[in-house]
């Protein structure tokens, strides 16, 4: 396929799908490997969210990502290792240990796109669950049924410090993300 674009990375064919890889960028540079990445037409996902945040002394509301130096991007493995090569964004696959090997972490599509659900919706009551604090063994596993969310499936809990219960979605051993409070009349127990 010929995009015009010399920076084009060809992607999936019949024998190599196209992969949800976790990728890590440098401080805070998930920005620049977005644009990098909407540039030469590759599909990504960058968890963002709106925040107020003050610019010349005054507060803006502005659209930041949600987790630092993370982002997600559907391709393979060659076109990915090909940028990580021949360009100067500083990128590395999030790994993986098997016994004494390790890999990079691949997120199936349904739990990718699940993820995308919650995290695409940019709601500024998203709060993200560093992975190391993530214990959902406790809640019960639901749905929601209407509302912004629709669709996401994810664990009904409370949150420490948090006055109500909350859909929290996982990408487990990468991230986790709780929706806002939500009326349990839209969550469906499955």
């Amino acid at each position: 396929m010929e995009t015009g674009n010399p920076n084009y990375v060809s992607q999936s064919t019949p024998d190599v799908p196209n992969r949800w890889f976790a990728i890590r960028v440098e401080y805070r540079g998930e920005m620049a490997v977005k644009s990098y990445l909407e540039k030469i037409g590759m599909e990504h996902f960058l968890p963002m969210q709106y925040r107020e945040v003050v610019v010349r002394q005054r507060k803006v509301r502005k659209l930041v990502p949600l987790v630092h130096n993370l982002i997600f991007i559907h391709t393979t493995k060659p076109a990915l290792d090909r940028i990580k090569a021949t360009t100067h964004y500083p990128i590395r696959y999030m790994m993986q240990r098997d016994g004494a090997q390790s890999h990079p972490i691949v997120v199936p599509d349904e739990e990718m796109y699940n993820f995308i659900r919650v995290a695409g919706t940019y709601d500024d009551q998203l709060l993200y669950i560093p992975q190391e604090e993530v214990r959902l063994g406790r809640g019960d596993r639901v749905r929601i049924q209407s509302g912004p969310f629709a669709g996401a499936t994810g664990i009904y809990i409370k949150l420490k410090g948090a006055r109500h219960r909350r859909v929290v979605v996982e990408i487990p051993g990468i991230a986790a993300i709780a929706t806002a409070t939500l009326d349990p009349s839209v969550i469906e127990k499955i």
